[in-house]
C-alpha cells in the first residue's frame, strides 16, 4: 500500500472513531443512529483503501458516502427523526405560505420559536407545498434534503473537475455528514458563504453579492461575511467593485427580509435576535460551557462583559481586514472562520455544534483549490544568433513569439519564462559589413 493510501486509511479510521463515539456518549437518538451507521461505513472505507489497489480512494469515498450519508439519511427521513431544527424549518415554510410570515405571534414554548431569518423558510416550502397534494408526508419534503441540495450545488459550482474527489471526501466526512443527516440547517449557509468568497476572488462582485445576500437572509451569523467579501473584492478588483458587491448584497438581502420584518417586527426581533443571545422571553436551551456562556451565567455584568469581548473580537478582525486584506478565497475563508470562531466562543449563548461552521470553511479551500497547472509545451531557451536554428515554417511564428513574450493576464503565473521561438535570427547589422567566417575559423 502506498504512502498516500496509508494516509487515506488513517483518515477513515479517525472518522470511524469519531462516529463510533456518538452511540456511546450522545444522548440524542438521531446522533446515535447516525454514529452506528457511519462508523461501519468509515471502517468499510478504510478496508477499501487497503484492499483495492486500483482507484482505491474513489472506491473508499463511495463506500463512505453510502454508509455515512445515504443509509442513515434515508433511515432518519423515513422514520421522521431528526433534530428540532428540521421541524422548525418546515413549520416556518408552512407559516410563510399561509400567513405571509414564518413567525408565530405568541409562541408558547421554545419549540415554537423560529430563530432564523425569513430566507430559511424557503427551504421548508417544499413540505408545505406537498402537504396539499397526494404526496403529502412524502420524504421529498424533508427540509434536510433541500439544505443538502443547496450546499452541494454551491460546492459543485466552485470545485474544479480535478479536485472533486477531495470535495466528495469532505462531504462524507463527519463534519458534514452528521449535520447533513440530522439537521442540515447550517449547510446552506456554509455553501453560500463559500460561493460568495470564490466569486469575489474571481472579481465578480454582482455574483458574490447575490450569493452573500442569500446567505444573509438565512441566519444573522452570515453577516460577518459581508465585511470579508468586501475586503476581498477591494483587494482583488478595486474599491468600486467592492462597493458594488456590498450594495448588491445589502440590497438583495433587504428585499428578502424587510417585507417580513415590516409585517411582524416584534416576533422577528424576539425570536431571531433576543432569543439566541439569551435575552429573550424564554431561555435558550444552548448551554455548552463556552467562555461567553460561562460569563453570562454570572448575571447581567457577566452578560455585558461577554458582549463587550465579542465586540472587541469583531473590531480586531475588522482591523485585520483593513490592514492586511485577504487576496484569495482560501485566505478570506480562513479569516471568516477566525471571526466566527471568536463569535461562537464569546457569544452569551452558544453550542459546540456551532463550531462546525468555521471548521468546514477552513477545510473547503483544501478540497476545492485549483492545482498548479502544468504547461502543455515547454518553450526552449536558445542563444540568439545560432547559425543552426531551423527556419520558420509559418509566417505567424514571429507574431506568436511576440504574444508569448507579453506578461500573462490569467490567474496563474507563468510556470516557465517565455523565450525566443524557433525562427531564423535577424541579421546583425554590425557583422554584415565584415567578411563571413570560413568553416576553418
Amino acid at each position: 500500500m502506498t504512502k498516500r493510501a496509508w494516509w487515506w486509511c488513517g483518515g477513515w479510521l479517525v472518522a470511524a472513531g469519531w462516529a463510533g463515539a456518538f452511540p456511546v456518549l450522545s444522548g440524542l437518538g438521531p446522533h446515535r443512529s447516525w454514529g452506528t451507521f457511519a462508523a461501519c461505513g468509515y471502517l468499510s472505507a478504510a478496508l477499501a483503501v487497503a484492499l483495492v489497489r486500483r482507484r482505491g480512494r474513489e472506491v473508499s469515498v463511495a463506500v463512505a458516502a453510502v454508509g455515512a450519508v445515504l443509509v442513515p439519511l434515508l433511515v432518519l427521513v423515513l422514520d421522521g427523526r431528526g433534530q428540532s431544527e428540521v421541524g422548525v424549518i418546515e413549520r416556518s415554510g408552512s407559516l410563510l405560505l399561509h400567513t405571509g410570515t414564518p413567525y408565530l405571534a405568541e409562541p408558547a414554548s421554545v419549540a415554537q420559536y423560529t430563530p432564523y431569518l425569513p430566507g430559511m423558510a424557503l427551504l421548508g416550502l417544499p413540505r408545505a407545498l406537498l402537504d396539499d397534494t397526494p404526496l403529502g408526508g412524502s420524504p421529498l419534503g424533508d427540509a434536510r434534503l433541500w439544505c443538502a441540495a443547496v450546499f452541494l450545488v454551491c460546492v459543485l459550482r466552485t470545485v474544479p473537475a480535478g479536485r472533486r474527489l477531495g470535495a466528495a471526501a469532505l462531504t462524507v466526512s463527519p463534519v458534514v455528514a452528521l449535520p447533513l443527516c440530522v439537521s442540515g440547517v447550517d449547510l446552506p449557509l456554509i455553501g453560500l458563504c463559500w460561493l460568495a468568497l470564490v466569486r469575489a476572488a474571481e472579481r465578480r462582485p454582482v455574483a458574490a453579492g447575490l450569493a452573500l445576500a442569500a446567505a444573509c437572509s438565512l441566519k444573522w451569523t452570515a453577516w460577518p461575511a459581508l465585511a470579508v467579501v468586501t475586503a476581498l473584492l477591494a483587494a482583488t478588483a478595486g474599491r468600486r467593485a467592492a462597493l458594488r458587491g456590498a450594495a448588491v448584497a445589502v440590497g438583495a438581502a433587504a428585499v428578502a427580509v424587510l417585507p417580513v420584518a415590516l409585517r411582524a417586527p416584534g416576533p422577528l426581533v424576539e425570536q431571531v435576535f433576543a432569543f439566541p443571545t439569551g435575552r429573550g422571553r424564554l431561555p435558550t436551551p444552548a448551554a455548552s460551557p463556552l467562555p461567553g456562556r460561562l460569563l453570562a451565567d454570572l448575571g447581567p455584568p457577566g452578560w455585558y462583559a461577554a458582549v463587550g469581548l465579542l465586540l472587541l473580537a469583531g473590531l480586531a478582525v475588522g482591523a485585520s481586514l483593513l490592514l492586511r486584506p485577504p487576496r484569495t478565497a482560501a485566505a478570506a475563508a480562513h479569516r471568516l472562520a477566525l471571526g466566527l470562531t471568536a463569535a461562537f466562543l464569546l457569544a452569551p449563548a452558544g453550542r459546540f455544534g456551532y463550531l462546525a461552521l468555521p471548521l468546514v470553511l477552513v477545510l473547503l479551500p483544501l478540497s476545492s483549490s485549483d492545482p498548479v497547472p502544468v504547461p502543455l509545451s515547454v518553450p526552449l531557451s536558445l542563444p540568439k544568433g545560432l547559425p543552426w536554428a531551423p527556419p520558420s515554417s509559418s509566417p505567424t511564428t514571429s507574431h506568436r513569439a511576440r504574444a508569448a513574450s507579453k506578461p500573462s493576464s490569467g490567474p496563474w503565473p507563468t510556470a516557465f519564462p517565455t523565450t525566443t521561438s524557433w525562427s531564423t535570427p535577424r541579421p546583425n547589422p554590425a557583422r554584415s559589413a565584415t567578411t563571413p567566417l570560413s568553416p576553418t575559423r
